[in-house]
């Protein structure tokens, strides 16, 4: 293997990736993991106090409590261990640590009845009913938690895991782009490694060497994290060459294929022919889900108009009394098939704002018109936009099935016109009164970063991704960060 291609003004030296030395930089792994084990013991303790301190404890059992109350958690960690709930490729990042605490639930479950059904034994209904659920729940808090408290330590350039991008230029900017976006995943990029093009730096990256370096690159900077994207220069056998060279380093292979952009969480790996095959499943935008999510549309959308009523009027008064003109405006936008729908919100601006649009400088994107300190704004309607109140009439549109509660940003007839074929795709699912545009930065986003934002939404749409987005947009609404 040739020396490792260093860049001769390197923009990291490996004394700084390392740090203070590999085992003190990855210290972090160790103690999250037991904190992990100490909340989950004290989650199964506090529960087994707490229940077992509900009814009255007959004398002959009154000796045994403290020993059960300890047995509790013991047997509870003893679960999360055998569903491998503590390996750290199940950790920080994703759904899979979250479903492994409920089969740990249901593995519990699932002894106890045996056990008691089989040696015939007096299982108290309590333990079944309330200690178990409850302990799960908890647990699931407890594990949230230390999760948020780690996306806030790596936001402050903490407990990050330095990663080394492997594959063509193009690709290697799309996933350092993605990566310097979505810092809680904690990859901090030190370096790339490109076939042989002669180049020793792009998009702020060191070109630390060439695709036959990485092991060498990987051990002279104790990298944690190998990224590869796809490559014709590393074909199956490369790949597998490459991956047992890593075996004898700490570093973790991560391969990137080119579909999971969009469609990740439908990727699935099958054994076909004796090979682990990569399956695509269909997006589900027809049959029982669909109606499942109109019916839950609709359902909110009439709650939320009854609820919110109060405050609605609120808001149309005060529209009615700054400014000038109707309290409600009507915009032509774009819906599922391409159909044109009259979307309702509270009007924000001058009764003559239209007309005014070629007078003004546009701050958007290429497509979106977008202006930071627009001056037809009215006063009241900086505060509207500013926590999308402005949008609360647009319950009506999900009401009469124009709209859902989440789904792609609603478009003008004059973006849809500049629209690739990519971003046509969107037309498939209705637009959404929120969706991942409005979670991830609103305004303060790319045309390239809406346009992935709406066609993965598309792509991977279900019940518990709108459960999860409508989550998070009260936190947006309340920060009120990229609306203007």
């Amino acid at each position: 293997m040739r020396p490792v291609k260093i860049h001769s003004k390197p923009l990291v030296s490996p004394a700084q990736v390392r740090g203070a030395g590999t085992v003190a930089r990855r210290a972090w792994r160790t103690a999250y993991v037991r904190r992990l084990v100490v909340g989950d013991f004290a989650c199964a303790l506090v529960v087994a106090v707490l229940t077992m301190g509900l009814g009255p404890v007959p004398a002959a059992n009154a000796a045994t409590m403290p020993s059960l109350a300890l047995l509790i958690p013991l047997t509870w960690v003893t679960a999360m261990s055998l569903a491998r709930s503590y390996e750290q490729r199940f950790l920080w990042d994703g759904a899979e640590e979250f479903r492994r605490v409920f089969f740990a639930t249901a593995m519990l479950l699932a002894a106890i009845g045996t056990v008691s059904w089989g040696l015939r034994l007096e299982v108290a209904r309590g333990f079944v009913v309330i200690t178990l659920p409850l302990t799960c729940v908890l647990t699931l808090v407890h594990r949230y938690g230390e999760r948020k408290l780690l996306h806030r330590q790596r936001a402050l350039g903490r407990a990050l895991q330095t990663t080394l991008l492997v594959g063509h230029q193009r690709g290697i900017v799309a996933l350092h782009d993605q990566l310097r976006r979505e810092t809680h995943h904690g990859y901090r990029v030190v370096g790339c490694c490109l076939p042989s093009t002669g180049e020793e730096a792009f998009d702020g990256l060191p070109v630390l060497g060439e695709l036959a370096d990485v092991l060498k690159v990987v051990e002279l900077y104790e990298v944690d994290t190998v990224a590869v994207l796809p490559t014709p220069e590393l074909d199956g056998g490369a790949l597998r060459q490459l991956g047992w060279d890593l075996e004898t380093t700490r570093a973790e292979l991560l391969l990137a294929p080119a579909v999971t952009e969009l469609a990740g969480p439908r990727v699935r790996i099958r054994p076909s022919c004796g090979l682990p095959l990569l399956h695509v499943e269909r997006p589900e935008l027809r049959g029982v889900r669909r109606l499942l999510k109109e019916t839950f549309d609709r359902s909110a959308a009439l709650l939320g108009l009854l609820v919110l009523l109060p405050a609605l009027f609120a808001i149309a008064s005060a529209v009615k009394l700054t400014s000038p003109g109707p309290v409600l405006f009507r915009q032509q936008r774009v819906g599922r098939d391409g159909e044109v729908f009259g979307m309702i919100k509270f009007r924000t601006m001058m009764a003559d704002a239209e007309s005014m649009t070629m007078a003004v400088s546009d701050d958007g994107n290429g497509v979106l018109f977008k202006l930071r300190r627009d001056p037809r704004v009215t006063s009241v309607g900086r505060f509207l936009r500013k926590h999308s109140l402005d949008e609360l009439p647009q319950l009506v549109n999900v009401l009469s099935g124009q709209m859902s509660l989440v789904g792609p940003r609603p478009p003008l007839l004059s973006e849809v016109a500049r629209y690739g074929p990519d971003m046509r795709r969107r037309f498939l699912v209705k637009p959404g009164l929120t969706g991942l545009w409005q979670v991830s930065g609103r305004s303060n986003l790319s045309w390239d970063d809406s346009v992935r934002m709406d066609i993965r939404y598309v792509e991977n749409w279900s019940l518990t991704y709108d459960l999860m987005i409508l989550g998070k947009t009260l936190r947006a609404v309340i920060r009120g960060e990229g609306a203007y």
